[in-house]
């Protein structure tokens, strides 16, 4: 299995990570804060800050959990 090339796992990271912090951000703001007249805005905010921090860190992650992975499980 080859190594995914600098672009796709750049595309990964930046979709990985803005899905997971839209999620989560949304379920626990709602779980925080309630879903009242304000829950979007808050949601927003909380999801820009996830996911800036998401994004560097799915880029560092990625490849060192892609290692692990294999070296336990195999190609």
């Amino acid at each position: 299995m080859s190594p995914p090339s600098r672009k796709h796992t750049l595309l990964f990271a930046l979709l990985m990570s803005c899905y997971m912090a839209f999620l989560m951000s949304a379920i626990l703001t709602a779980v925080n804060t309630g879903l009242d007249a304000g829950f979007i805005g808050r949601w927003l905010r909380a999801w820009l800050l996830a996911w800036s921090c998401a994004f560097p860190l799915v880029l560092i992650g990625a490849p060192r959990l892609r290692r692990l992975l294999l070296r336990y499980v195999g190609p």
